[in-house]
């Protein structure tokens, strides 16, 4: 499908793993597959044509079913990977080739300090000359301790909404988000059910305030793991109309996700 056409509209997460799978200590296993069949043929019923394929946690830095699914499907789907910072450049150039075009640093229920990360600049170098991006999930509350830990000219997209505390402006996490920028960061409305008490309407108005509509992305967070009683994918794609009103439908499921992931309209 041409990506310059108005049809594409983009998943900016999910996720797919076997039965059974997951690496030692992982602190959740699946019970099910996830397949990229499953999720194709969902996502197509409610008009989605692309996706960013992101590795689960519990799958570590086996990243082989990731690659090997957007190896089958080059031109319509975009990964993001988990590496180590002591990855070799060819193994990063060989994710390259096969539409990896971000790292993702899942910190829930684990330390967000990043020692290992922070020393790596030459790393760091490499990512931002291939035109990577970091990935972070953290706990709720926790990405003011994170971002400054992270090189300004990286630019970071962040899971499930950021996690503030509260959905108002005052609240630590929106207004660090204000301070960077959408030229620094991009937030994505993915995994409401995520934020306990946090209403996501809410916080998505108040994403949108801090900003602005060309910062925000769509994610189903399919197939929701920990949350499988959400995963109604078209009540899941619905969401986003609850969240924003028409008027930012575009920009969100189309033209910011190309623009990110595939550098269509980038200057």
């Amino acid at each position: 499908m041409d990506l310059t056409t108005s049809s594409v509209r983009v998943d900016c997460h999910f996720h797919v793993f076997e039965a059974g799978r997951a690496v030692a200590q992982a602190r959740y296993v699946p019970a099910y597959a996830a397949t990229i069949k499953q999720w194709w043929e969902q996502a197509g019923r409610v008009g989605v044509s692309h996706g960013v394929l992101v590795q689960p946690s519990f799958l570590g830095e086996d990243n082989r079913l990731l690659l090997s699914t957007l190896a089958a499907h080059s031109n319509r789907l975009i990964g993001v990977a988990v590496v180590s910072p002591k990855t070799s450049p060819h193994e990063l150039a060989a994710m390259h080739a096969l539409g990896v075009r971000g790292v993702r640093l899942n910190l829930s229920g684990r330390s967000h300090d990043l020692p290992d990360w922070t020393r790596e600049h030459a790393y760091w170098d490499r990512l931002l000359s291939m035109g990577w991006h970091v990935e972070v999930h953290t706990d709720p509350g926790r990405l003011p301790d994170v971002i400054p830990q992270l090189p300004s000219s990286l630019h970071v997209v962040v899971d499930h909404m950021a996690k503030p505390l509260n959905p108002r402006p005052s609240d630590p996490t929106l207004r660090l988000l204000g301070r960077l920028g959408p030229g620094r960061v991009s937030v994505k409305l993915s995994g409401g059910y995520r934020l306990g008490e946090v209403d996501p309407r809410e916080t998505a108005h108040s994403l949108l305030d801090e900003l602005g509509c060309s910062a925000l992305l769509w994610g189903s967070d399919w197939p929701c793991t920990n949350f499988e009683n959400w995963a109604d994918y078209p009540a899941l794609h619905a969401t986003l109309s609850q969240w924003l009103e028409p008027a930012h439908l575009e920009a969100v499921n189309r033209i910011n996700p190309l623009r990110l992931y595939w550098g269509v309209g980038k200057e």
